[in-house]
């Protein structure tokens, strides 16, 4: 294997616990009190006790999880985490993640251009008409909205836009199979805000109350923005988490 390939591939114990947590989120595990002991995942996914150990102390940090001397791992139920999902979303195989485990209905609402408060904080030229498709993204069981989401299409894929199957999850990857448009990089931009009145009622709750925005924008191989997303999510029923780690 290339070095340069080698450097990339995500640590072990790190895909240990993405794999865990799915299953956690999707309700993998009958009981909560009936977690897999160290023993059993070493021998379930082949890897040392040190790897187990390193993943489920990523999985515990975030609130998933509670390990306790003579009782084992339970899983946290959601009143314990405040009730919010925890979701990683550090990379494009965890935007996918995420979308695979919620739920969103999208609507067409058309042509517009993008209000000026967005375009100030992501620091781009507001000019140009883009395709907006609407949608409130819930657990995958059903349950109180988790995001109110804009999704922005560049006017170059007005043709796109109307191919666009609003049943789908994901409109970028969409966007990649039909026009064949790669993605080369996103970017966050991460603020806490007040609800709108528009906001507020989408997502069912007071107005002005705390919310997480999350604006991300896709990039081409030639660096140009071909979406926007804008996606507020309810304080107390989302935590992003994101994944950090230390060189040397």
């Amino acid at each position: 294997m290339p070095a340069s390939a080698a450097a990339q591939k995500k640590p072990r114990y790190l895909e240990l616990a993405d794999q865990l947590r799915s299953d956690i989120m999707q309700g993998r595990f009958a009981r909560p009190d009936m977690f897999p002991t160290e023993s059993e995942l070493c021998e379930t996914h082949g890897v040392s006790r040190f790897t187990v150990r390193e993943a489920l102390r990523r999985l515990q940090a975030e609130g998933l999880i509670a390990r306790r001397r003579g009782s084992g791992t339970v899983i946290q139920p959601a009143a314990a985490r405040a009730g919010a999902l925890h979701q990683p979303l550090s990379n494009v195989a965890e935007i996918l993640q995420y979308a695979r485990d919620t739920r969103i209905a999208f609507e067409r609402a058309g042509e517009t251009r993008i209000p000026r408060r967005y375009c100030d904080q992501i620091g781009i030229d507001p000019g140009g008409v883009w395709y907006l498709f609407t949608g409130i993204r819930t657990p995958a069981g059903d349950g109180a909205p988790i995001a109110f989401t804009e999704a922005f299409l560049h006017p170059d894929l007005a043709d796109m836009a109307r191919k666009v199957d609003i049943t789908q999850s994901t409109l970028f990857q969409q966007v990649e199979d039909l026009s064949g448009i790669s993605v080369a990089r996103v970017t966050q931009d991460i603020q806490a805000v007040a609800a709108s009145a528009e906001v507020a009622e989408k997502l069912r709750i007071p107005r002005r109350s705390a919310c997480l925005r999350i604006m991300r924008c896709y990039l081409d191989t030639r660096g140009r923005i071909f979406e926007i997303s804008v996606s507020h999510h309810p304080g107390d029923r989302f935590a992003y988490a994101m994944h950090i780690e230390v060189d040397g």
